[in-house]
């Protein structure tokens, strides 16, 4: 995983747009250095839609019109980096390699995971 994804995500903890799309830059660094095979084609698309995706709900979210329209979007959120997850993991089972960039990727998943679910209990609460 580059240090440039890393120190975006350190440096904008809580900001979840700039999380969220540096989520998906980072998917997307890391499947530029997968190498060209039947199997990883498959799935770094699968983990490309899924990956990019999150980010791309997230600003649909922020923009929401009502509480029930927001809880849905950030629903589809945590939906698409749950899927993301699962892509990650089978692309380290595909190239044990590269398991330990899943691993920091799908540990951010998980991350996002929580908070999105977290937002989502909030906010029906109220």
């Amino acid at each position: 995983m580059s240090n440039d994804y890393k120190a975006k995500i350190v440096a904008k903890r809580f900001d979840l747009e700039e999380r969220t799309a540096a989520f998906g830059e980072g998917i997307i660094a890391f499947v530029n250095k997968l190498p060209h095979e039947r199997v990883i084609d498959v799935l770094v698309k699968q983990v490309v839609r899924s990956g990019t995706s999150v980010g791309a709900n997230y600003m649909e979210a922020d923009a929401a019109e009502s509480k029930k329209d927001f809880c849905h979007k950030l629903a589809l959120c945590r939906k698409e980096i749950k899927e993301t997850k699962h892509w990650l993991r089978m692309i380290a089972k595909a190239k044990p390699d590269e398991s330990e960039n899943c691993r920091a990727l799908w540990t951010e998943a998980q991350e996002l995971t929580r908070i999105f679910s977290t937002i989502i209990t909030s906010t029906n609460k109220k």
